[in-house]
């Protein structure tokens, strides 16, 4: 492998053999800021996956190592993230597993599969797979995964058991909860859950303004905002080891073992790897969107560019080290790698200092972990999640396309009543099908010469100059098999109700591919039409598409001519019909 080739999968030789005091100055203060935020989240979304709070942490650590040394983006802060942990939590379950050795297992195996798969497809450069979910699928499953994360840590937040990974099953556990505790409830929890929610809601909306009001810059003021989820992480934990809550029902989050664990390979075992194979693939391709999602944005706004592909490997390995490390499957979390980039990141070099400063906090933290309530970390989830609620999409795809609006709610409907897995599946079938749909019934206008230029428009739409003799038809679309039909019915339609017609001019100015079934459908269309005594001509024909005609015999027996542009082909006719 050549110098470029070595620094193109191994960015960190290009930006580190740049690196200076000031760019370690930020991104050590930077690492500060994401470490404070990032100890919470982890121990909440290990909680959501099902799994100890202390994977959490531990895939918290080596991930971001991995992908300091592998990523292209400069802001993007990897770890646990809601809808992966919820995915995490749906694979497992389906599992069966009652052995939390065998869970702990099963979290790693999909860190290391999800990782694997990412890897291969970055280096095959197959980042384009990741098309398959466009963006309003992707939105309604993420809103639709955000609703059932949020019901999924009432049971915590009210001190009731309950569970499930679809809406019926939240649901129905949820009112039997309810009524198991409606004579007794537990109000002690709900009381530090509800008052920790307000707190977390209000900071959102209040405290911003309120700190700038105070004295505090708007980007202090933001930052500060953002990190309040410590205020009621240590909050709640003082109140639970002063009011000794423990002993008044309240759920601690308990003894977490000390210190950073061993490096270790997940356990193999052929039937667990097998069931595992197809979550841990949708996994990754989520996982893959969503980061390169974020980091594409923030990117943008320091006109910086990321490599896709490369991305592919530095999420890919940053699974395969979330794995060894006993964690469980990671991605580009959005509000951690806002806060990374607001604290002014320079490098990646932000993801290993901060790092290195939960590695030390697994040492130091936590025996005060311990006393953390449960319904906190539900409150903090629930807030997290809730953002990602959004049903105006559902609105714009009404307004905007149907098709787009028919993937949308299914994959919504799908997620909430089945579950999260059946969602990703569904988002990504409907994605295709939408675009078959709309790419087999291409847009083809009829079109004519806007007088007193050489510009060609739909009839329909502009006053045109058009011939009896001449039909010129734009295709706004690829030619390929599923809509070659559409095409040659089209066609035909047209010659059928025209009888003076002796020319057939197709304008391929948009046609960017035409592959070999739609070759057969031309050279059936030239066919016909020169049994009736038209000729078939094409205009503005690309120079891909037109390589790849001359490597067939459709231009030698084409009945009408190519010509370089449609005002050219239209002036010939008639100069010639003259």
């Amino acid at each position: 492998m050549t110098l470029k080739g070595l620094q193109r999968r191994v960015p960190i030789l290009v930006w580190g053999s740049q690196y200076n005091g000031r760019q370690f100055a930020d991104d050590f203060l930077a690492a500060i800021i994401v470490m404070v935020m990032l100890v919470p989240q982890s121990l909440a979304y290990a909680m959501l996956a099902g799994l100890p709070p202390e994977m959490g942490l531990y895939a918290s650590i080596l991930p971001l190592v991995a992908y300091t040394l592998f990523g292209t983006s400069r802001a993007l802060s990897v770890g646990p993230v809601a809808v992966i942990s919820l995915m995490t939590a749906a694979a497992i379950s389906r599992l069966e597993l009652s052995d939390p050795s065998q869970i702990i297992s099963a979290a790693m195996i999909l860190a290391m599969m999800s990782g694997l798969f990412l890897v291969l497809m970055g280096i095959l450069r197959l980042g384009f797979v990741a098309n398959f979910l466009s963006h309003p699928v992707i939105a309604g499953f993420i809103t639709a995964s955000g609703i059932l994360i949020a019901l999924g840590q009432l049971p915590s937040l009210l001190g009731i058991s309950g569970g499930g990974h679809n809406l019926p099953e939240l649901l129905h556990s949820l009112g039997l909860g309810l009524i198991a505790t409606v004579d007794a409830p537990e109000w002690p929890t709900i009381i530090v859950g509800l008052l920790t929610l307000i707190y977390l809601f209000w900071s959102r909306k209040a405290l911003a303004p309120l700190l700038q009001k105070a004295g505090l810059s708007a980007r202090a003021a933001t930052m500060m905002a953002r990190l309040s989820p410590i205020v009621a992480v240590l909050g709640s934990g003082v109140a639970a080891w002063s009011m000794d809550l423990g002993n008044r029902g309240v759920t601690l989050v308990g003894t977490v073992p000390t210190g950073l664990p061993g490096l270790t390979l997940p356990a193999f075992s052929l039937p667990l790897w097998q069931s595992l194979a197809v979550p841990a693939m949708m996994i990754a391709i989520l996982g893959f969107v969503e980061s390169v999602s974020v980091a594409q944005g923030l990117a943008a706004k320091k006109r910086e560019r990321i490599d896709p592909d490369q991305e592919l490997i530095g999420l890919g390995s940053s699974n395969i080290a979330a794995s060894l490390a006993g964690g469980f499957p990671v991605a580009g979390g959005f509000s951690r790698s806002v806060v990374n980039f607001d604290a002014g990141a320079a490098t990646p070099a932000a993801g290993f200092f901060a790092a290195l400063l939960i590695a030390a906090a697994t040492f130091f933290l936590m025996p005060y972990l311990a006393w953390l309530p449960r319904a906190t970390l539900a409150a903090t989830i629930i807030v997290a999640v809730w953002s990602l609620v959004d049903f105006s999409i559902v609105k714009k795809a009404w307004q905007y396309s149907r098709a787009d609006f028919l993937a949308v709610v299914s994959t919504i409907v799908v997620t909430l009543a089945v579950g999260v897995e059946a969602g990703v599946a569904t988002g990504i079938l409907v994605s295709i099908f939408v675009h078959l749909y709309k790419s087999s019934r291409p847009h083809v206008a009829i079109v004519g010469e806007v007088p007193g230029t050489e510009h060609f428009r739909n009839v329909l739409r502009h006053q045109v100059i058009t011939h009896e003799h001449i039909l010129s038809l734009r295709v706004d679309e690829s030619l390929y098999f599923a809509n070659t039909r559409f095409l040659e019915d089209l066609v035909y339609k047209e010659i059928a109700e025209r009888p003076a017609l002796k020319h057939v001019i197709l304008m391929c100015s948009a046609v960017n591919e035409i592959d070999l079934s739609a070759l057969e459908s031309l050279e059936a269309i030239n066919s016909r039409l020169g049994d009736l005594g038209i000729k078939l001509h094409m205009s503005e024909i690309k120079g891909p598409v037109m390589d790849a005609l001359k490597r067939s015999h459709f231009l030698d027996d084409l009945t009408g001519r190519v010509y370089l542009s449609q005002h050219q082909a239209v002036t010939d006719i008639v100069q010639a019909q003259a």
